[in-house]
């Protein structure tokens, strides 16, 4: 080993794990001028990668009371440092202070730790960069700004405000590896797992958030391919990067409840054990991905059973005997490659034409990875304000500012798009006006513009009576109009027994529930990727009276170019005008 100095922190975890499974590790100095410095640990067992590996699964079971407060629910806020790696030790000195103190009195509770970085460094870039390890991992970065809260300083202290840190601070991106809780089950999401992960959250701790997604249909059966997402999975990342507009953060939480089998001191142990695989060597992608070539791709449904598949929508819709208004049928198109992709690679060459889109990646241990750049919200919430949103009908985009206006033009116009459009704007504010108790649609219509396709667009706005109501609007507004049909349950019913593929988290909620914001969009735009999977791309289009299924599977082609644009030599489209009012 070089010569250097290691601190107490360092040689703890060092003799701590010398009988374990062997793994490279980056170590600093505390000295103003980093060090770095290399461990090899001996090859014995496997207990280094099993306890990293285990997670609290925060949902409880039996007869656990789901609704008990924790006992503690804190943030704390450390100086600023001006690099990740400085932010990397000031994390680990408190962690050791934390293992070195008394344990807390209480049986339950939450802990983040955060360092303000003084430099801004993207998300994705530092998730990326944690590239050797099975830790499982999320990403989730904001569409717009126009009705996100400012994150305000949450201590009350001078601390971040004093080192370079804003006070008040847009967050942009947040990236997490490994879970200090997760969230997972079988059976459907309901009330009491809402509780369950509520109960994790608070007001006074905005940035602890339980990042995740639901499978489009809980009821239908899950494909090998979709095992590790449960019915649910959300996860309170264990180590997280923050991204703000001009800085960076750097957290870590430990979460505990001996009721649910995690007690303090397990939970730090799992938290250093997860510091050890964090890279503090941060390496920037430039959005551009190596063309993987295609070995074979196929659909399901093929061309043949597809047309069949919207004749027979088209059938029921016309039929007297049926009420069936709409129905939103998908493909899946597998994507077998010469090499595994990479998703984080993938998801940073749509950010290049994701100016007006959520960005996302979940991904639970020895799963692959649900990506997707989705220009849909289903609903933000702020406090009792709430938010959400109508899109549906698609064109192209065209190729001159002329032909693009003329092609919006067709579309707010066409008697048929309008009614696809109004099916959906109508249900959602039904739907709104059950919840809350005052509803407002503005704009009632306009386009929505895209860089490769634009939409009819509503926006919706409410005010619920209680902050309990959100999982009435999470659970009434899902699944939309746009992604299942209308009504509901018989669109449903007619989706599970035409599609012959598994749905999973396509089209279903992505995103985070926090303590007093959260935000949901709908995970279309999507792809399942790498773990053998090569790539599994959804797409999906809504079947109305006077549809065309010639045109429909154009359609599907136009909406999954996003991802197959990485597979040939194709520049990205930069990002035009968003809207265009009446």
């Amino acid at each position: 080993m070089a010569a250097g100095v290691i601190t107490r922190h360092q040689y703890y975890c060092i003799t701590h794990f010398m009988n374990n499974e062997p793994m490279k590790f980056s170590l600093s100095s505390p000295n103003a001028v980093a060090r770095q410095y290399s461990v090899q640990f001996p090859n014995n067992n496997h207990k280094f990668q099993e306890l990293n590996l285990s997670s609290m699964n925060g949902c409880g079971g039996g007869d656990y009371p789901i609704r008990t407060p924790l006992g503690v629910i804190e943030t704390r806020t450390l100086p600023a440092a001006p690099t990740p790696l400085l932010a990397a030790d000031s994390l680990n000195s408190a962690i050791y202070r934390l293992k070195s103190s008394d344990s807390p009195a209480e049986d339950s509770g939450i802990i983040r730790i955060e360092v303000p970085i003084q430099e801004k460094v993207e998300a994705l870039d530092w998730l990326h960069s944690q590239s050797d390890t099975l830790l499982p991992r999320c990403y989730f970065s904001g569409r717009d700004s126009g009705d996100t809260a400012l994150i305000q300083n949450r201590n009350g202290d001078d601390h971040a405000s004093s080192n370079g840190h804003d006070s008040q601070q847009k967050l942009l991106s947040v990236a997490g590896l490994g879970s200090a809780v997760s969230f997972r089950h079988l059976h459907p999401f309901s009330l009491d797992d809402w509780h369950s992960i509520k109960r994790f959250l608070s007001n006074t701790c905005p940035l602890i958030r339980a990042y995740g997604a639901m499978r489009f249909d809980p009821r239908s059966d899950i494909a090998p391919e979709w095992k590790g997402f449960g019915s649910f999975y959300f996860m309170v990342p264990q180590v997280e990067f923050d991204e703000f507009k001009g800085s960076s953060m750097l957290a870590a939480t430990i979460a505990w409840d001996k009721r649910l089998s995690r007690t303090y001191e397990q939970a730090i142990a799992s938290l250093e054990a997860t510091m050890w695989q964090v890279s503090s060597v941060v390496r920037r992608l430039n959005g551009n991905t190596t063309r993987a070539a295609v070995l074979h791709q196929t659909h399901v449904p093929n061309k043949v059973s597809w047309d069949a598949a919207v004749n027979r929508a088209l059938d029921l819709i016309s039929s007297k005997n049926s009420t069936l208004v709409k129905v939103v049928l998908a493909r899946s198109s597998r994507l077998l490659t010469m090499v595994e992709i990479d998703p984080l690679q993938w998801l940073a060459s749509l950010q290049v034409e994701g100016d007006n889109a959520y960005q996302f990646c979940l991904q639970p241990p020895e799963s692959p990875a649900f990506i997707g750049n989705t220009p849909e919200r289903l609903f933000y919430r702020n406090r009792l304000n709430v938010y959400s949103e109508a899109l549906a009908a698609t064109r192209a985009r065209g190729r001159t500012e002329s032909l693009d206006l003329q092609i919006g033009n067709d579309l707010l116009s066409s008697a048929k798009d309008h009614h696809e459009f109004a099916v959906v704007r109508e249900n959602i504010r039904g739907k709104f006006e059950t919840v809350c108790s005052s509803t407002v649609v503005e704009p009632s219509k306009v386009l929505r513009k895209l860089p490769r396709v634009q939409h009819l667009y509503a926006k919706l706005t409410g005010t619920l009576e209680k902050e309990d109501d959100e999982f009435k609007i999470l659970s009434s507004l899902h699944p939309t109009p746009a992604v299942c049909g209308l009504p509901t349950e018989e669109a449903r019913i007619l989706i599970s027994e035409i599609e012959k593929f598994d749905r999973g988290m396509y089209a279903g909620p992505v995103g985070w529930f926090g303590g007093a914001e959260s935000e949901f969009a709908v995970g279309i735009r999507s792809a399942l990727v790498g773990k053998g999977v090569g790539a599994l791309l959804y797409a999906g289009t809504g079947i109305v009276e006077g549809s065309n299924s010639d045109l429909e599977w154009q359609e599907l082609e136009l909406k999954t170019s996003q991802f197959k644009k990485l597979m040939k030599n194709e520049a990205p489209l930069s990002a035009m005008m968003e809207k265009i009012e009446l």
